[in-house]
């Protein structure tokens, strides 16, 4: 089993760097077409981002391989956010305007993308976002190809009252935007599904000292705890969990953030027994997704690299984009944004449509419970995939949009 130093270090070896313009194919006659992929290569975050980054290459890899887009090759030029979001900030006013680049893959959490949001606005370029995040957010320069709330939560919660017959939650995150914001969400679906919170407590990112807050747990009545802990943050808390006694069979965490990268830097035996709900597993049974992580191990020459939800989006939303631009038959940045409005392609995890109302992805949510091999068995399963509502928490449904193509409408929000 790796431990987490080990694994940070075979990750980053595995992953492939690059920090110039790169061309990915065969020839072309024609010029290259130039898009970004703005990932930390460097700082605390850049473990996971570097995976991102060998996903987008990938996919232009792979798009370059049967001609290209529009006959031309994809050139990815990659940036260093370095882990931080004034760094992320300047590098894509540098891809923006120095390398005349409309259109960029990147980005991972809400601080670097709202660092970045801007400067895609004031300049009329695209930024793909594959990471799950919060909501609350309507832009039109923005794809956002990873799950809102309703999607994670809103069968979720349910699911833990009816099934798991839960009653007490202990809501615990870390103290930022994403895990309040799903706390909101939270609340709301837990109340609504009869059952109760008991607390809803964060610690700051990158907190390692777990012991307190495990014992708060531990003394609360909760049956079940809601984890929205993300980052280094989320192999301390496991740790400590299983080191204080506390069960996943009696007190099971249910995370919106772990995936298998966590849970191979963690130990499988901490989280076995505990839940997670998010679009893609690695665990999926397709030949789809055995391909998939077939050619990710042969592109990053890792056998043993491990694929999960926030990777497979970063995969499939070039080929969104690809097939957009050829729609759209130009490289204009408008166009090609109002191209995209309703195009679908066959990802690993199953068919994903982006929403012509709100650039945002419908997916199929599905619940894993972790297993002592570190991959996820799922146990829950939508029949089809689910229309985002990035304002679920304030009220938004199918029948009352907050976020059209016409943009935020603030009345219904405010009101």
């Amino acid at each position: 089993m790796l431990n987490r130093r080990n694994f940070l270090k075979t990750t980053a070896a595995a992953s492939v760097v690059l920090s110039a313009p790169t061309l990915i194919g065969r020839a072309f006659a024609a010029d290259p077409i130039r898009v970004g992929a703005l990932y930390s290569q460097t700082g605390g975050l850049s473990v996971v981002e570097k995976l991102l980054a060998n996903a987008v290459q990938m996919a232009a890899s792979e798009i370059n391989a049967t001609g290209g887009v529009l006959g031309r090759p994809i050139e990815v030029v990659v940036e260093d956010g370095a882990s931080d979001p004034k760094t992320f900030s300047e590098k894509a006013s540098s891809l923006i305007l120095k390398n005349k680049i409309d259109t960029v893959f990147g980005c991972h959490t809400s601080a670097s993308r709202k660092a970045v949001l801007p400067i895609f606005e004031r300049r009329n370029a695209t930024l793909f976002y594959q990471t799950h995040y919060e909501g609350f957010e309507c832009s039109r320069n923005v794809v956002y190809s990873g799950a809102v709330p309703n999607q994670q939560l809103g069968k979720y919660i349910p699911w833990i009252v009816e099934t798991l017959g839960k009653k007490k939650f202990f809501i615990v995150g870390s103290n930022y935007v994403y895990p309040r914001e799903m706390a909101k969400v939270s609340k709301k679906l837990i109340e609504a599904s009869g059952a109760e919170w008991v607390a809803d407590e964060y610690l700051e990112l990158g907190h390692s000292e777990w012991a307190v807050m495990v014992n708060k747990i531990k003394e609360s009545g909760a049956d079940v705890v809601l984890s929205n802990v993300v980052g280094d943050s989320i192999i301390a808390f496991y740790r400590e969990f299983k080191n204080q006694g506390l069960s996943h069979e009696t007190i099971p965490i249910c995370a919106t953030v772990t995936s298998e990268i966590e849970i191979a830097a963690m130990g499988a035996e901490y989280a076995a027994g505990s839940y997670m709900s998010v679009p893609y597993f690695m665990s999926i049974d397709t030949p789809a997704n055995r391909t998939f992580i077939d050619n990710f191990r042969k592109f990053t020459n890792d056998p043993k690299a491990v694929t999960y939800h926030s990777l497979e989006a970063a995969y499939f939303q070039v080929f969104l984009w690809k097939q957009a631009v050829e729609k759209a038959g130009n490289l204009d940045p408008q166009g090609v944004r109002d191209a995209i409005r309703g195009q679908s392609y066959d990802a690993p995890g199953g068919k994903v449509t982006i929403d012509a109302d709100n650039l945002h992805c419908w997916m199929t949510p599905r619940i894993g419970q972790w297993q002592a091999d570190g991959q996820s068995k799922i146990v829950r399963e939508e029949p089809a995939p689910v229309k985002p509502l990035p304002y679920s928490a304030y009220g938004e449904t199918e029948d009352n949009l907050f976020c059209t193509a016409k943009g935020l409408d603030q009345a219904k929000l405010k009101g």
